[in-house]
């Protein structure tokens, strides 16, 4: 085969329209070979071609007589000295780290581990069985895709409500989707499931790891898979599993019509660790490159790995070529597949460059000045296992956050726990105490209740206790602090009065998350009333558990239908979407934000201590907004005030009164979700049910006397476009 010496950059493989360039970067090896396999069924090789240039510690090759589908792996030489932290193992095929496709996945053997399972010495010996016939291989892809007049919506933070999903789960079972490509991008990309998130009113869907990940050995013995793909191996190639021919393309086209609907893609990326594990882990892919270079190894044992994750290994972040794979990655995403954010699973290893965390640490650095990336959206999850891993509120300009105290506080507050209501005011008043200290905004907060990760939204007040029995390890896993309240019965009832009130505490949930401030973000399936049967760690579960059902009850209508309603009163409301903190001071005689008791004076020192306070209302002066738009046009909004009481028992609560020309007109009381609108002269209490939450706005009263708006008239308002 007639071979070219190449160039170094880019790393990867590179269609050039004539041949191919093969780089890949490794500092320690001493000869790499390129492998070239005929078919994903090859047992072997049909192409050993050894690299000969070495630029920067880069080796590189072109080859003129290949084309795009060429599958390909690389064997790599050097010490095998894991002692000193070198796991070089010619006998396997690895996977290139700049695979932009997945030819073939894995398949597991003992002989894609570096070690000989029998020996004493466990880890420290070589295996020198041959891979080849079981690694997973990478892809050459031709990039050439129409994008046409794509353009990133670029929804403004404080306008932006995040819908978190999986492909699969999202698609797999819903009907207005074509059956042969339900769980895939391309039914992402369908009618029906556009039409549901323009309907429900979301701006942007974040979807869960979308990356090439791996199902780990153990959890294919059980019959069990990676179903959420928190288990990277490729950090630019789309996972396969969610395409029907070639996922490169039909990512693309996925972006497009999400795009084309003016909804935004985020990405949850995991770069916090890879699947190769500990050292006791497989040889797929970085371990065998050059495993000092690519991974943070224990200074006093560079035999094991540094771990924050609880996942085997973390990624060397000091190491400038392991942050330009990472940088790579990502701005690959954004120029290339046109994506328009990331979310960052465990954030706060990335900030690791020794052991401590630094805030402000090289990653960031990059992260800030590079002119695509510091554009985007940047979500940080700011917590990892380590020491000192749980830093909500601590990171940099330009990063908003998932607010976990957001979600520990409002599941507190309506279980009822009481102690609650000074956290609660500042959570949902955008949490000033975590961002606006460093200049950051209430959009730096990511408010949400439930995710992924724990219990749904219908599980939430349907269960005291997990119950992860399915994933086969007697209950052991998932997180034991999840503040949920059952309503009185473990479980599934027939119970019409516990039925009730857990429809009437997702309502509260919901509303609370989506009239606060800051940037809500929905786990999907909640809003269909989707529950895992008490699982709140269904990473493994591929199938109906996690799986959304489509077929509605009439409570689970009126729920997605409520859902929506409180959306469109965000996007319509401009006091729900502050772009600076509240002051709490008078503005032209009207303070921004007033903390009521229901007698409906201003909360006073003594209500904020006591900690039996589960009552209070909010009165926000929309109609005292001094801001503008993007466009520089004053924002007009409307007096709210909302009224929340988390005691089992209903009580009396007075409006604030309004002036002679205006009253208050009932938006929603989620005590009956569908109440027709009343107005309200302040003039007799309000009737707040237990457990409920009741949205007022302030309207001029009609033109003619005592003649208030009709409840036709107020719902046309609400649904207008």
């Amino acid at each position: 085969m007639k071979t070219k010496p190449g160039h170094p950059n880019p790393l990867g493989a590179t269609w050039d329209g004539r041949g191919v360039n093969f780089a890949l970067f490794s500092e320690n090896a001493t000869k790499v070979e390129l492998c070239l396999f005929d078919s994903p069924d090859a047992k072997v090789e049909s192409r050993k071609i050894v690299m000969p240039e070495q630029t920067d510690r880069v080796w590189h090759v072109y080859l003129p007589d290949i084309r795009p589908g060429q599958l390909y792996g690389y064997r790599v030489h050097g010490p095998f000295d894991p002692v000193n932290g070198h796991r070089f193992n010619p006998s396997k095929v690895l996977l290139d780290p700049y695979a932009k496709a997945i030819g073939r996945d894995v398949k597991w053997d003992k002989s894609l581990f570096g070690y000989n399972f029998d020996d004493e010495a466990e880890d420290l010996s070589r295996n020198e069985d041959d891979g080849a016939a079981f690694a997973p291989l990478a892809r050459v892809i031709d990039p050439a895709f129409d994008w046409g007049d794509d353009r990133h919506p670029n929804t403004a933070w404080h306008k932006t409500v995040i819908y978190e999903a999986h492909v699969k789960g999202f698609t797999k079972k819903n009907p207005g989707i074509p059956e042969k490509i339900r769980g895939t991008y391309a039914a992402i990309a369908s009618e029906a499931s556009i039409e549901h998130l323009k309907k429900l009113g979301v701006t942007a869907i974040e979807l869960l790891p979308v990356h090439y990940h791996l199902d780990d050995s153990h959890l294919e013995e059980k019959g069990l898979v990676n179903y959420w793909g928190y288990n990277t191996l490729g950090f630019l190639a789309p996972n396969y599993r969610y395409a029907q021919d070639d996922p490169v393309r039909e990512f693309k086209t996925m972006v497009k019509a999400l795009h084309a609907a003016g909804i935004e893609v985020i990405l949850d990326v995991v770069y916090n660790h890879t699947a190769e594990g500990n050292q006791k882990g497989p040889t797929l892919s970085m371990r065998g490159i050059d495993n000092a270079a690519y991974y943070m190894l224990s200074p006093e044992d560079p035999r094991f790995y540094m771990d924050f994750t609880g996942c085997g290994n973390v990624p060397n972040m000091s190491h400038p070529r392991v942050l330009q794979l990472i940088m790579d990655s990502l701005r690959y995403w954004v120029e290339e597949m046109h994506v328009d954010g990331f979310r960052f699973d465990l954030a706060s290893t990335l900030a690791r460059e020794l052991h401590e965390i630094d805030r402000l640490g090289t990653f960031f650095d990059i992260i800030h000045q590079d002119p695509t990336i510091s554009q985007v959206k940047l979500i940080a999850e700011p917590w990892d296992v380590g020491p000192g891993g749980y830093q909500v509120g601590n990171f940099p300009v330009l990063w908003t956050e998932w607010n976990g105290k957001y979600r520990d506080c409002v599941r507190s507050f309506w279980k009822g726990e009481g102690g609650e209501i000074n956290e609660f005011a500042t959570r949902f008043s955008g949490s000033s105490d975590l961002y606006q200290d460093d200049g950051r905004k209430p959009y730096a907060s990511i408010n949400f209740i439930t995710c992924h990760d724990g219990f749904t939204l219908q599980d939430l007040v349907s269960y005291n206790e997990k119950h992860n029995e399915a994933n086969g390890e007697e209950n052991r896993d998932g997180a034991d602090d999840n503040r949920s309240w059952n309503c009185g019965v473990e479980g599934p009832t027939d119970d019409p009065a516990i039925n009730d009130l857990r429809e009437r505490q997702k309502r509260n949930l919901i509303a609370t998350l989506l009239l606060s401030q800051g940037v809500p973000m929905i786990c999907a399936g909640d809003e269909l009333s989707h529950s895992q049967s008490g699982s709140n760690n269904a990473y493994c579960q591929d199938n109906d558990l996690t799986w959304f059902d489509w077929d509605l009850n009439e409570n689970q209508q009126k729920f997605l239908d409520f859902v929506a309603k409180v959306i469109r009163i965000r996007h319509t409301q401009p006091v729900f979407q502050r772009r600076r903190f509240f002051k709490g001071r008078p503005i032209k005689g009207v303070k921004d934000i007033t903390w009521l008791a229901p007698s409906g004076e201003e909360m006073d020192e003594a209500g904020w201590n006591a900690g039996f306070v589960k009552c209070v209302g909010i009165r926000l002066a929309g109609d005292r907004i001094d801001e503008v738009d993007e466009e520089g046009d004053r924002i007009v909004g409307e007096t709210l005030v909302i009224l929340l009481n988390a005691h089992d028992e209903a009580i009396d609560f007075t409006l604030p009164a309004p002036d002679d020309s205006r009253h208050w007109e009932m938006l929603f009381d989620t005590a009956d979700a569908e109440a027709e609108a009343s107005f309200h002269d302040g003039e007799k209490p309000y009737a707040l049910q237990g457990r409920t939450v009741a949205l007022f706005r302030l309207r001029e009263r009609h033109e003619k006397a005592g003649e208030a708006l009709s409840a036709a008239q107020s719902q046309a308002i609400l649904t207008k476009d």
